[in-house]
């Protein structure tokens, strides 16, 4: 680690102008790749529609969300290109690069030709694209950190550098007000059609002022320090892993800070948005205008926690919001479902919802070709649950047992007799007869009927409807609801309860650029700094969503995806405080 500073003092003069236009430039750049970088993240199920129509909707569904966990899982092999290239030859035309490739790629996506168009070069377009998006970013973070702290005086690095933290919540949430424009210029149909293209196609113009925006800026000082001294680097790499005393700072860095920082960073502002979605059934407009609005109001906090970093250390503050995140989650996702969909949280407590089932007919149920078949009647009673995102627990039933869903006091088999088929029939029959028997035909409700009455005298798909059916039935009896209900929505409550999982993001993620930067000395600090922090945010914390719903799915429980940060977080917690050292006072000019 570099050595502790003996003759630094801290700067109480005003920052200059052109430490402002440093943090301008390096803030808004990162920005603009952000917002470019959370488009595919926000629109994952309509691009999965686009470019996975081949495949039946669960398995479209995964492999959306793969193709975005792809640009996380190449984060760290930018870190390792791009940080290597910053060693070498410097801070700013390395991450003038990653703009570059950042912004192209993601204009691509805004032009490229779907399944239909193109066939199966669709997807794998896309999917490179992703992964270069990813190698960008994970070149982007470490310049922009590196350069701004590098500028910063000493006894300010902490304020200074939470300017570039507040620009993944910043892009995110532009990328949102960007959607919600298009979204509600157009329509929600003509969007799910064309107009998703849009956010894509407007980011050339960001990487245009992004790009001539940078190209004025100068090199850091630090580094033209040591340039013109002769110490940098030939071989980053080799220094920074294959060296024991920076490989164990960088193993520290990863496993106790970065890790439970991603784990809180992405709790707090994509799997909340995923589970209002999701598991509350809260309406997509609804659902990012309560995240935006909790983005507007915690985003200041970052600049609260980095500055007070400078005074306190940045140790104390990350460890404090891992600690608080351990700690509250399981209450705070309860009183959102609570805010979010009152009729669902009754439910859940006045008429709980289990599958007894023998534990060996339930699979894995992931489908990557979409041609397997779960057909096992666990694996029929989880799908029927999961697509109505109902929570559960699971019983054990006797071997060879079918499987019983009981609602409530209603139990429901899923071993369907042809009696039941049959009375299903003959009220499908009624129903119909009824309808066209009005003296005002609703010929909608009529087309309905007859789907219906179809469905059930093919004997492949009348079980399952039969079964369907009954779930339905049951469910709206003990009062589960279909979606939430705006009106009943307590949404001061609920942003209050978004915001403070947004200020927790902001003690974790506020002060951690600084301390990064000055754990490492400055020939091979971009290299160092970056490959810990994007293993932590792009693995720990990019695959957090769909590790959480797997978690969910497998269980049964919607809350169950929560075990997963509040693990990471708390192993962060314990190894940070036990291994971690202080940073604040380290003179990041010395042990170059």
């Amino acid at each position: 680690m570099a050595t502790v500073a003996m003759t630094p003092t801290v700067s109480t003069a005003p920052m200059t102008a052109e430490e402002k236009k440093v943090i301008f430039a390096s803030s808004l750049g990162t920005v603009f790749e952000w917002y470019d970088f959370y488009l595919y993240g926000t629109l994952a199920v309509i691009i999965g529609n686009q470019f996975f129509s081949a495949l039946d909707p669960a398995s479209r569904t995964i492999f959306s969300l793969l193709a975005f966990a792809a640009g996380f899982i190449v984060r760290p092999f930018g870190a390792l290109v791009f940080g290597r290239l910053g060693d070498m030859i410097g801070r700013k035309y390395t991450f003038l690069v990653t703009i570059l490739i950042m912004g192209l790629s993601t204009f691509i996506v805004g032009v490229l030709p779907n399944y239909a168009s193109i066939g199966i070069a669709a997807p794998i377009i896309l999917i490179a694209l992703r992964m270069l998006q990813g190698l960008a970013l994970g070149g982007e973070y470490g310049g922009a950190a590196t350069y701004v702290a590098e500028h910063a005086p000493h006894g300010k690095r902490g304020a200074y550098t939470a300017w570039i933290q507040t620009t993944a919540t910043m892009g995110l949430f532009l990328s949102l007000l960007v959607i919600l424009g298009t979204r509600t210029a157009i329509g929600e149909e003509e969007f799910a059609k064309w107009g998703w293209r849009i956010p894509f196609i407007v980011s050339i113009l960001l990487l245009g002022i992004s790009v001539w925006i940078r190209l004025s800026m100068n090199e850091s000082p630090a580094f033209k320090k040591m340039k013109a001294e002769g110490k940098t680097s030939k071989a980053p790499l080799t220094e920074s892993f294959g060296q024991w005393k920076n490989l164990k700072i960088v193993i520290l860095a990863l496993v106790g800070l970065t890790a439970g920082q991603a784990v809180v960073w992405y709790t707090g502002q994509f799997y909340a948005l995923f589970f209002l979605t999701g598991a509350l059934k809260v309406d997509g407009a609804t659902a990012n205008i309560l995240i935006a609005l909790s983005l507007l109001i915690g985003t200041p906090f970052f600049i609260v926690f980095g500055t007070l970093s400078d005074k306190i250390g940045r140790k104390p503050i990350i460890m404090a919001g891992c600690l608080i995140a351990v700690l509250t989650y399981f209450p705070v996702f309860r009183m959102i479902t609570e805010s979010a969909n009152p009729d669902l949280a009754r439910a859940q407590a006045s008429a709980k919802v289990t599958v007894t089932a023998d534990p060996k007919e339930c699979s894995f149920q992931f489908n990557p070709t979409g041609t397997a078949k779960f057909t096992s009647s666990c694996d029929v009673a989880k799908q029927k649950l999961a697509g109505a995102s109902v929570s559960y627990d699971n019983l054990e039933a006797p071997a060879g047992t079918p499987a019983v869903i009981k609602i409530g006091e209603t139990e429901i088999s899923t071993a369907i007799s042809p009696e039941d088929v049959a009375t299903a029939k003959a009220g499908a029959e009624k129903k119909l007869a009824d309808l066209k028997a009005a003296a005002t035909p609703d010929a909608k409700a009529i087309t309905a009927a007859e789907g219906s009455l179809k469905t059930l005298s093919d004997d492949k798909t009348a079980k399952d409807a039969v079964l369907t059916s009954k779930i339905k039935g049951a469910l709206k009896a003990a009062g589960y609801p279909d979606k939430a209900d705006p009106a009943k929505m307590d949404k001061v409550k609920l942003v209050a309860l978004l915001t403070f999982l947004v200020i927790l993001v902001t003690m974790v993620y506020g002060p951690i650029a600084a301390m990064l930067v000055e754990m490492f000395p400055t020939r091979i600090r971009y290299t160092s700094m970056s490959l810990p922090y994007h293993i932590g945010n792009g693995w720990f914390g990019g695959l957090l969503p769909a590790t959480a719903l797997a978690i969910v799915a497998q269980t049964g429980n919607m809350y169950n995806g929560l075990w997963y940060p509040i693990i990471i977080a708390g192993a962060t917690f314990v190894i940070g405080m036990l291994f971690v050292r202080e940073t604040k006072d380290v003179d990041i000019y010395a042990g170059d």
